[in-house]
């Protein structure tokens, strides 16, 4: 049996599923744990120990409800200290054939990646976007074509190494070693977006709870990403200050009332929410500054973009996802704030178990699964799991420990 496992380490969540892989390639959710998040602040590992507590806590209730030991996952990277940029590169076909081999691919994306980094950052996905072969461009796999010069268009994503390194100690740790550290934006787009919408052009918002992580694909493939510090923490604190409650509190109050649109329930407009320890708060005050802080968040998605011309960048609008999209009136405000054609984005692509993952709060840790399978392809993971999960591993130390 083919046991495939995902870690989603977020800031207010920590979501672990774990599954097996059937003949066809296809994934079977058999068990979930998802628990409370300590130990974590935008997305970034400050505490330790507690960051491991919490992990430790989503495994055991995973494998408590699959009945499957969890001896490796893969697991999601954001944070501010994350960053982007599209690079080319440039080979000759030196043979006499002038024939593209899977060698020829390897030698254009390591050009591609000779790009000065600082040494406190290193690459974490090198993504080949699209091939051109004599300048006929578009390319999507030139193995076996024929032709002298071979380029390639590659989105270079890098991560501060020490952030990097407190994660992997929290998972490394507790028993659990790493098949792949994989960007949280590249992970939801698995799980929420069709791939006419790739293609076209489409701009991805995963709000969590610490961050908004952001993907603009194009043609198929990954073409922006960067991370916002500002997400669904943001809005629970305004509401702690702005009403005089408790965070948690706060919190609880989002999640249960928050609405951007409260003139839509008339009957509520005035009405007075009386909360567990005695505090009441007007409905339409809360709901004002949960859609104040919205209208600033969905503008800032925009000043992330590349390109102002939004039309143009992403055809198919904008897709929102990760728990803060819950808050009910999201996709009306989006249109009417930014005009851009918007919709809320559901986990897709698992099967079994997985009532409790329909929620675009999990679209991270289900598009991890999927980022695993697609882009590592069944062989690569067959191969992986002969020559063991520790072979992976070691790559992944030398990439960020310089070992």
């Amino acid at each position: 049996m083919k046991i495939i496992s995902a870690i989603d380490v977020g800031t207010t969540k920590i979501c672990t599923i774990t599954g097996t892989l059937d003949s066809g390639g296809n994934i079977q959710v058999l068990g979930v744990g998802l628990v409370p998040s300590h130990g974590m602040h935008k997305g970034m590992v400050v505490n330790v120990d507690e960051a491991r507590e919490s992990v430790v806590e989503s495994v055991k209730r995973a494998e408590q409800a699959s009945g499957l030991k969890i001896e490796s996952a893969y697991v999601g990277v954001t944070g501010r200290h994350i960053s982007s940029h599209n690079s080319h590169g440039v080979v000759a076909i030196p043979r006499n054939d002038r024939l593209v081999r899977p060698d020829d691919l390897k030698r254009v994306l390591s050009s591609a990646q000779q790009v000065n980094i600082p040494d406190d950052r290193k690459i974490l996905h090198a993504i080949p976007r699209s091939y051109a072969l004599d300048n006929q461009e578009r390319i999507k796999n030139p193995v076996g074509m024929h032709g002298f010069r071979l380029d390639v268009e590659t989105h270079i994503i890098t991560a501060a190494v020490s952030s990097v390194q407190n994660l992997v100690k929290c998972i490394r740790s507790i028993g659990v070693e790493i098949q792949d550290l994989i960007l949280e934006p590249l992970a939801s787009g698995e799980a929420v977006l069709t791939p006419e919408e790739r293609e076209v052009g489409v701009i991805l918002a995963d709000i969590g709870g610490g961050t908004t992580d952001i993907a603009v694909f194009r043609d198929g493939s990954i073409y922006h990403t960067s991370v916002i510090p500002v997400a669904g923490y943001q809005v629970t604190s305004d509401l702690s200050i702005g009403l005089g409650l408790p965070f948690e509190i706060a919190e609880a109050m989002k999640k249960k009332y928050g609405n951007v649109y409260p003139e839509v329930l008339s009957k509520n407009q005035e009405s007075t929410l009386t909360v567990e320890d005695g505090h009441s708060v007007s409905y339409r005050e809360l709901c004002d500054i949960v859609k104040v802080r919205m209208e600033e968040l969905l503008r800032l998605i925009l000043l992330e973009m590349p390109d102002s011309n939004y039309a143009s960048l992403a055809p198919a609008g904008l897709v929102l996802t990760g728990g803060c999209s819950n808050l009910a009136g999201l996709e009306s405000l989006a249109k009417q704030t930014i005009r851009i054609q918007t919709r809320i984005g559901e986990p897709m692509g698992v099967y079994g178990i997985t009532d409790i993952l329909h929620d675009p709060a999990h679209s991270t840790g289900v598009g991890l699964l999927l980022w695993g399978t697609r882009n590592h392809g069944r062989k690569a993971w067959e191969a992986k799991k002969r020559n063991g999960a520790l072979d992976g591993f070691m790559t992944l130390l030398k990439k960020f420990f310089g070992v």
